[in-house]
């Protein structure tokens, strides 16, 4: 993780209408689970903490088994008096509209515990393996250019 340095599988549950942000901020492929699963396997949604908090436990040694989770909070509607503290370099941090979970280790599982998987185009799922196709399930297969297509038509995400 960029403000930890401690290695995390990173899941988010941003709503539909920040789909389409996030596809393209990171990337438009993506396997889901449900929350149960990824809580099972030891992870959880993450902390976002004041940069100055962040900071002080920083100094105080973070307790590892929190450190993963953690991401600093520094958003833009900062108070005028709290910008000249040269946290975080100066930058605004806010990534709250993820709504990210992470799992601190390795996460396995097995295709039937996919509960969906988005590819970026029709070919994509043209190209994916029969086998694991019919291991995950076809119905399971999201096309991210379908969603585009929808948003384009009726833009109801759109404020």
């Amino acid at each position: 993780m960029p403000w930890t340095g401690k290695r995390a599988v990173c899941f988010t549950e941003c709503p539909w209408s920040s789909l389409l942000s996030h596809a393209n901020a990171y990337s438009p492929y993506a396997v889901g689970f449900k929350k149960p699963r990824v809580f099972a396997a030891g992870g959880g949604p993450v902390y976002y903490v004041r940069a100055d908090h962040f900071e002080e436990q920083k100094r105080n040694k973070w307790d590892p088994d929190v450190y993963t989770f953690v991401t600093p909070f520094w958003p833009p509607y900062l108070p005028k008096d709290k910008r000249g503290l040269g946290l975080l370099g100066g930058k605004f941090i806010d990534f709250s509209h993820e709504r990210e979970w992470r799992i601190p280790h390795d996460f396995t599982f097995e295709f039937s515990q996919i509960e969906f998987v988005i590819v970026d185009k029709y070919g994509d799922v043209a190209r994916f393996p029969k086998d694991l196709k019919d291991a995950i399930g076809r119905e399971k297969f999201l096309i991210m250019e379908v969603y585009k297509r929808i948003e384009s038509l009726w833009p109801v995400h759109k404020v």
